[in-house]
């Protein structure tokens, strides 16, 4: 996180302290993007340590990190033992097949002058990409730094948490509290992360 993110966050006195007690936290592009979006398909609602573990046995079916073949060749029913559900299965052969089909259309240098809502429509457009997992990816795949998920429970859980002691907010107030954090609400975010999972 350079000095201009940090500075901007700082000037919300909420978001100083989290920057203080978690220290310096990167919003940076994923290696692969294909990979990091398997991620966020094995992850949806799942709480973060079964997903780990079911992300685990996953690659060990692979033998390796995904790519679109491996995937599209794994046996369904190893799928299945790994702990994956029957949709999950359909929604990583779907996105296989997307990737492989339309070769570098999704990854960043694809979407490098997609603005964010058009990059959440292209990945929408995948059977079992829905906007919780397209937001994800613009954060952690693509690297982009001023999404705000609010399609998130924890992202929710986390502002009403760290800003209004638990009670709940309204999305509108909570994207009053984000506009605090453009044009870093990516690292705002991942800062409320933080927060709620400690």
């Amino acid at each position: 996180m350079n000095e201009r993110v940090a500075a901007t966050l700082r000037e919300d006195p909420t978001m100083a302290r989290l920057i203080d007690r978690h220290g310096p936290l990167a919003v940076e592009p994923a290696g692969d993007e294909f990979s990091r979006l398997c991620t966020s398909i094995v992850n949806q609602q799942l709480s973060t340590a079964s997903a780990a573990a079911i992300h685990e046995r996953f690659l060990d079916v692979l033998g390796g990190d995904p790519t679109p073949n491996l995937v599209l060749a794994a046996d369904e029913d190893d799928l299945r033992e790994a702990g994956l559900s029957g949709t999950k299965v359909e929604y990583l052969r779907e996105v296989a097949a997307a990737f492989r089909d339309g070769d570098r259309e999704l990854t960043r240098e694809g979407l490098a002058d997609a603005s964010d809502d058009e990059a959440v429509a292209a990945l929408t457009e995948i059977r079992g990409v829905g906007e919780w997992t397209a937001r994800m990816y613009l954060i952690f795949a693509l690297g982009r730094e001023d999404v705000l998920p609010l399609g998130d429970l924890a992202v929710r859980k986390g502002i009403e948490q760290v800003y209004n002691d638990g009670d709940e907010l309204t999305r509108a107030e909570m994207r009053e509290i984000g506009d605090a954090w453009r044009p870093y609400r990516s690292y705002g975010t991942r800062y409320v992360w933080a927060e709620y999972e400690s």
